[in-house]
């Protein structure tokens, strides 16, 4: 799978989507995943960010527009779609899919921020998905309030499922 002929992306987007799918690819080489799980995997990779550089007033928008364009477009994978739909701010009711997805989107090595620690949280990936995966939220919820934002219900709610409290 590449790009869908829609997609609204620069070179430098290009390069990070491609990025995410390779990380999915090898961890789902190292995990034995199903073929049909991998390649739910790479659609949504494909997908997540290809309205990304589409112009939005809220920088937030293109995860759950480009999902109801890949609805539109034939994708009818509901695990998919809520892994597009929600791939920056977490959501508790995800399945594979989308965990995976929101830890490559962040782990993928052509961020600039921490390479070291992320390198080795991807490392650590195909042997504690889910502690990772708790690591990835911690760090992401800690970003946005140090920004000064506020947090997202769907956030509130994929961490307290992560942390095993009340959703």
């Amino acid at each position: 799978m590449t790009l869908p002929p829609w997609a609204e992306v620069t070179p430098a987007r290009r390069g990070h989507i491609e990025r995410v799918a390779a990380l999915l690819g090898d961890w789902a080489g190292a995990m034995a995943t199903p073929a049909g799980e991998r390649a739910r995997w790479l659609r949504a990779a494909w997908l997540h960010d290809a309205l990304r550089d589409a112009p939005f007033a809220d920088p937030l928008a293109h995860g759950p527009a480009a999902a109801e364009r890949a609805a539109t477009e034939g994708e009818h994978d509901a695990g998919v779609l809520s892994a597009v739909r929600y791939h920056t701010i977490g959501f508790a009711g995800w399945d594979d899919t989308g965990r995976m997805l929101y830890l490559a989107d962040f782990l993928e090595p052509g961020r600039d921020f921490d390479p070291a620690g992320r390198r080795a949280l991807a490392a650590r990936v195909p042997a504690d998905r889910d502690g990772v995966l708790r690591e990835v939220a911690r760090r992401r919820i800690e970003w946005i309030l140090a920004s000064g934002w506020t947090l997202p219900s769907e956030t509130v709610a994929f961490w307290n499922r992560l942390a095993g409290g009340p959703q």
